[in-house]
């Protein structure tokens, strides 16, 4: 079964939570542990030194003396839970703890006895965790030596049993648990709600990827915040908003090539077949003729463009730079165009003022950008408009700017003139044998020779394409 990003994030991070808490208790619990038995060690053996510093002071072996020592170790033991004996120098016990030594003087520990190297180690210092005789576990054990040197007249013996300082972590153990419980919750919610916060956007991408594979571009991810993940949501409609214009795009282009494309192979086909079969007439046929050659250039030149942008846009192409003086290229341009400007009454300002400048460039390609743009103006100026032309030189490079009076561009179109196939329809759709291309090359060349390009327009006024390119020298 397929395991989601959020089961795998939320069962991953609770099971780090887990273990941390796990690696904490033990590490806790040992040092815990560690710091009782000391405390126990040092707890039996300072009641060793009480009751050993008391028979130095008396007569150990009077009947006195071991009962008032009997005193201190009954309560000794009683207040730390442990076990004490006085034993002679050979190690048999003979003052013991208990309640029954008191009354009767004797108990079942009278008459054994320690083993003399176990007390004499643990009367140095020495290990202070084992076995004695007749205990049949393992204890806490401590020896204090009566007396010193070669007059050691016996030795207080003293011992404690773990089970207490196991209970006590068992019970601790308990609380921890009870007082862990609520942060555990807490943190295994605020797990939750962070796992399922990332993992949200992410299905939500999933989604939208899969819908958009399906061709549907409609779902957008809600941005909730202004995180990476916030970043990412909106980075992605940006995405989606791109592939829909793309989509959108390529839909109305295969459209106008269909359309476009269409009307003159109709045209074409529908005329020379009426000459063909003899439906013109021999005297109307060079009329029909021309609308045929016409029809053929128009078909020329949408391949020629989308040509243009398949050579432009390849990895092998490479620019073939010389020195020119554009302002002779645009003048010629514009000087081509004398027809079409004579025929709208177009007013032309700005070319009598244009100052010689050299450029190193592509000559072809940027005559082909030049030309774009004043086809562009001339296209859409106003009848008995304005096209005004800018040339100029400085620290930025080399700048060229053509404006055209006229119904200018709507704001909302700004930003997607320079797209490939991007046409408008509204009001710029005087030219219907456009096919959105030429901006889209002009855009390409300046971008492949290091410049920048951009429009401006008010609507009803102006509309004014410039760039700038390095001088190259």
């Amino acid at each position: 079964m397929k395991r989601g990003l959020f089961k795998k994030y939320f069962f991953g991070a609770g099971i780090i939570v887990i273990a941390g808490f796990f690696i904490t208790v033990v590490l806790l619990f040992v040092t815990y542990n560690n710091h009782l038995s000391k405390q126990k060690s040092i707890e039996i053996r300072n009641a060793c030194e009480s009751v050993a510093g008391y028979l130095e002071q008396e007569n150990a072996s009077s009947d006195t003396a071991a009962r008032s020592a009997h005193f201190i170790m009954f309560n000794s033991s009683r207040a730390i839970n442990c076990d004490i004996f006085v034993t002679n120098s050979s190690g048999e016990i003979t003052v013991c703890c208990c309640g029954q030594w008191h009354d009767n003087g004797v108990c079942e520990h009278i008459g054994n006895t320690i083993d003399l190297d176990t007390l004499k180690t643990l009367s140095s210092g020495g290990e202070v965790f084992g076995t004695a005789g007749f205990y049949p576990s393992p204890r806490y054990l401590a020896a204090v030596a009566v007396g010193s040197g070669t007059e050691v007249s016996g030795y207080v013996f003293s011992s404690a049993s773990p089970e207490s300082i196991k209970a006590l972590m068992t019970e601790s153990f308990k609380i921890y648990l009870l007082i862990s419980v609520v942060p555990l919750l807490i943190m295994f919610a605020a797990l939750y709600f962070m796992t399922y916060r990332i993992n949200k956007p992410l299905k939500l991408m999933s989604e939208a990827a899969k819908a958009m594979a399906k061709g549907d571009f409609s779902k957008r991810i809600p941005v909730t915040g202004d995180d990476e993940i916030g970043e990412l949501a909106a980075s992605f409609n940006q995405m989606i908003n791109s592939l829909s214009r793309l989509e959108e795009t390529r839909k109305s282009f295969i459209a106008n090539v269909s359309h476009e494309m269409r009307t003159p192979m109709t045209t074409i086909g529908g005329f020379i077949d009426g000459i063909i079969d003899g439906t013109i007439e021999p005297e109307k046929q060079s009329y029909y003729l021309n609308i045929v050659s016409n029809e053929i250039k128009r078909l020329s030149r949408m391949v020629q463009s989308m040509l243009s942008i398949a050579r432009l846009e390849s990895s092998e192409f490479s620019l073939k730079k010389d020195t020119f003086d554009l302002r002779e290229q645009i003048l010629n341009i514009v000087i081509s165009q004398e027809q079409r400007i004579e025929e709208k009454n177009i007013i032309i300002e700005g070319l009598d003022t244009l100052p010689p400048v050299s450029l190193n460039a592509d000559k072809d390609l940027i005559y082909q950008a030049v030309y774009n743009l004043v086809d562009n103006a001339i296209k859409f100026v106003d009848e008995g408009g304005r096209i005004s032309f800018a040339l100029w030189l400085d620290e930025n490079g080399v700048g060229f700017s053509v404006t055209n009076s006229g119904a200018g561009i709507p704001r909302g179109d700004l930003p997607f003139v320079f797209d490939r196939f991007y046409k408008l329809d509204k009001s710029r759709a005087a030219n219907k044998t456009s096919m959105g291309l030429g901006l889209y090359i002009v855009k390409t060349i300046i971008k492949n020779h290091g410049g920048t390009i951009r429009v401006e327009s008010k609507q009803d006024e102006f509309t004014r394409f410039s760039f700038v390119l390095p001088s190259g020298k």
